[in-house]
C-alpha cells in the first residue's frame, strides 16, 4: 500500500520550486501523490495557472478557493480563515498520511494549522530562514513548530530549526529545491522564449520582480516607482517585468506595472506568470535579477547571474557575493545596478559559491519521506546548555 503524500501548492514560483519534488514523488515506488491547489493559481488575475500543474502532468485533487478580492491586512486575514475551512475538508476527503509545504506564505500557514488538528503530518521545506521584512518571517517559524519533518536550503537554516526544538534526526540540510532544474531542465533557446514570450525579446535584458514589504515601513508603491525610475536609467536594456504575490498592497502595484509596460511596448514586458522553465531560462541570460524575490537570493547565484536586492523583503537571508543590497529609493537602485552590470562584477559573479547548493534536494526529499513511517509524535529537544 503506497502512502498518500499531499503537495500544497498556493502559487506559481512556489510550484516552480517544487515540480521536481512532486515529480520524484509520482515516480516513487512506496508514494501515492496527492495534489491541493489554492491560492493566486485559482485566480484570473494571476493567470489560472493551476491549467500549467494540470498540463505538466500532475492531476489536482483538491481545488481550495480562499483569495478574495481584497488585499488589505483585513482581507488577507479573512482569506486565511476562508482557506483554512476550505483545506480541513480537502484533507478530510484525501486523508493523506504526509502533507508537503514549502516556505512562508498565509495560504501555507492556513494548510497547516488544519492539518495539525486532522493529526497529519507535515514535511517543510526551507524552515529556519530569515526574512525581516515581511510577515511571512514568523509564518515560517510558526510553520516550522506544526511540522514534523524539516527539509532545510543550508545548514544554518538546519541549525536554527534544531534550536527551535525540532529534533535533530527529523531535520535534513538538502539544498533549496528549485535548483534542481539547474541539472534536470535543458533551458529554451533564446528563440524560442521569444516566441513562446510573444516578445522580441533580446540582450542585454533585466529580470524583475518586486513584491510588497508586509512587516518593514516600506510603502510598496513608492519603491516600486522608484525601481522604475532607476531602471529608466539603462534605456539600452530590456526589462521582464512580471507580476506581485498576492499579498496585501499587491493589487496597488498592478496598474502602475501595466502603465509602464504599455508606455514602452518594444523595451518592456509585463506578465502576470513565466512558467518555472520560462522563468529560469529567462534568468540564466539576463544581465541582472532586480527587485526583492526570493528567487534573486536563492536562484540567481546558481546561474552566476548578479542580482539587485531591494530593501528590506528579504533582509536576514545567507545571499552569496553576486547579491548587492540596496535601499528601496532611486539612487540606491540606480547605482547597484551600475554595479550589477559593469563586466568586473558580471565576471566575479560567475562560478559564485551559492550558500544553497546546486540542485540534488527532491531525491533527498523523497528518500526521507519513504523512511518516516509514523512522524506525527514530536518532543522539544533542548539544547545542551552552555558552559
Amino acid at each position: 500500500m503506497k502512502r498518500r503524500v499531499a503537495v500544497f501548492t498556493g502559487t506559481r514560483a512556489e510550484y516552480g520550486l517544487l515540480y521536481w519534488l512532486m515529480k520524484d514523488i509520482q515516480a516513487s515506488e512506496h508514494l501515492a501523490l496527492q495534489v491541493i491547489v489554492s491560492g493566486m493559481h485559482l485566480s484570473p488575475e494571476f493567470g489560472e495557472t493551476w491549467k500549467q500543474i494540470e498540463a505538466d502532468g500532475f492531476p489536482v485533487d483538491a481545488k481550495v478557493e480562499m483569495l478574495l478580492s481584497s488585499d488589505t491586512p483585513v482581507g488577507v486575514v479573512k482569506s486565511m480563515g476562508l482557506g483554512t475551512i476550505g483545506f480541513a475538508d480537502a484533507l478530510d476527503r484525501l486523508k493523506p498520511d504526509m502533507l508537503v509545504v514549502l516556505g512562508d506564505r498565509f495560504e501555507a500557514l492556513a494548510v497547516v494549522q488544519a492539518a495539525l488538528i486532522l493529526r497529519i503530518p507535515v514535511a517543510h521545506l526551507h524552515g529556519g530562514e530569515i526574512t525581516e521584512g515581511a510577515y511571512d518571517d514568523a509564518i515560517r517559524h510558526a510553520i516550522t513548530k506544526m511540522s514534523n519533518l524539516h527539509f532545510t536550503a543550508a545548514e544554518p537554516y538546519r541549525q536554527r530549526v534544531i534550536q527551535m526544538g525540532e529534533a535533530p534526526d527529523t531535520v535534513y540540510n538538502v539544498g533549496a529545491v528549485g535548483l534542481d532544474h539547474l541539472l534536470r531542465n535543458a533551458p529554451m533557446p533564446p528563440d524560442a522564449l521569444a516566441a513562446s514570450l510573444g516578445f522580441a525579446l533580446h540582450e542585454p535584458y533585466f529580470l524583475v520582480t518586486y513584491h510588497p514589504v508586509t512587516l518593514a515601513e516600506e510603502d510598496p508603491e513608492t519603491s516600486f516607482r522608484a525601481m522604475l525610475a532607476a531602471l529608466d536609467q539603462f534605456p539600452d536594456h530590456q526589462v521582464i517585468l512580471t507580476y506581485p504575490n498576492a499579498d496585501n498592497g499587491g493589487r496597488a502595484i498592478i496598474p502602475i506595472l501595466e502603465d509602464y509596460a504599455r508606455s514602452q511596448p518594444d523595451r518592456v514586458l509585463a506578465i502576470p506568470s513565466l512558467g518555472f522553465r520560462r522563468y529560469l531560462s529567462a534568468l540564466g541570460r539576463a544581465a541582472a535579477m532586480i527587485g526583492n524575490s526570493s528567487s534573486g537570493i536563492i536562484e540567481a547565484p546558481a546561474f552566476g547571474v548578479p542580482t539587485v536586492n531591494i530593501g528590506a523583503r528579504q533582509l536576514g537571508r545567507l545571499a552569496a557575493d553576486s547579491v548587492l543590497h540596496c535601499a528601496p529609493d532611486q539612487s540606491a537602485i540606480a547605482k547597484a545596478i551600475t554595479i550589477a552590470v559593469s563586466p568586473d562584477f558580471a565576471a566575479r559573479c560567475q562560478g559564485v559559491a551559492n550558500p544553497y547548493g546546486q540542485g540534488n534536494a527532491a531525491g533527498q526529499i523523497v528518500r526521507a519521506l519513504e523512511s518516516h513511517t509514523d512522524p506525527f509524535t514530536k518532543h522539544f529537544h533542548d539544547l545542551e546548555p552552555r558552559s
